[in-house]
């Protein structure tokens, strides 16, 4: 997610939270684009016809992003992290009515190794790897964080590590034990702490 244009979206991030309405306008179209590359890898994996579209994604995110009151972004990192939380939340409380539905159906599943591409895990459901990432962040805030910001926000461990300000080695380490730890959560094995 690093490129050229790195530091013109941090300044547009800080102008933008000093109350620069054109900074948005400017940010908007450097942004758009890997907003839309995370959205389509979490809504791709979800059956057919059980998801909101990419771009419905994309835009509730940004609306919500427009209506935060006083706006604070470090860098591009970290607002790329904070556009994964809200994409988590809007997945979440979009398949938790559905799932009422079906009366308990598996609707919106994902693999927990995709964002990694390190791939034979089996596949969560959404809600389930909600709340175990919940349970995880009463446990250890850090590493649910680290999980949150990797796999839906697609940061590298790099950019992670400049929003949590700990280490790359750190990041992978947490990330490393969260896997472990979350795998076992949705299995059921949760007999063992961190």
């Amino acid at each position: 997610m690093e490129g050229p244009d790195s530091p013109s979206v941090t300044a547009l991030l800080h102008a933008w939270s000093q109350g620069d309405a054109s900074a948005l306008d400017e940010l908007t179209p450097l942004v758009y684009n890997e907003l839309r590359r995370i959205a389509h890898r979490y809504v791709s994996a979800e059956p057919y016809g059980q998801s909101l579209q990419t771009t419905a994604l994309v835009n509730e995110a940004y609306v919500r992003l427009v209506d935060a009151r006083n706006p604070y972004f470090q860098d591009r990192a970290h607002f790329f992290g904070v556009c994964a939380r809200l994409m988590r939340q809007i997945l979440t409380d979009f398949a938790r009515p559905r799932r009422a539905e079906k009366r308990g159906a598996a609707t919106v599943r994902i693999s927990l190794e995709e964002a990694t591409e390190l791939g034979d895990e089996p596949h969560a459901d959404l809600l389930e790897l909600d709340d175990a990432l919940n349970r995880l962040a009463e446990v250890d805030p850090r590493k649910s964080r680290v999980v949150e910001l990797r796999f839906f926000g697609g940061l590298s461990a790099e950019e992670t590590s400049q929003v949590l300000r700990v280490s790359t080695k750190t990041v992978l380490r947490d990330w490393q034990m969260a896997k472990v730890w979350l795998l076992r959560e949705l299995k059921g094995d949760n007999s063992r702490g961190l």
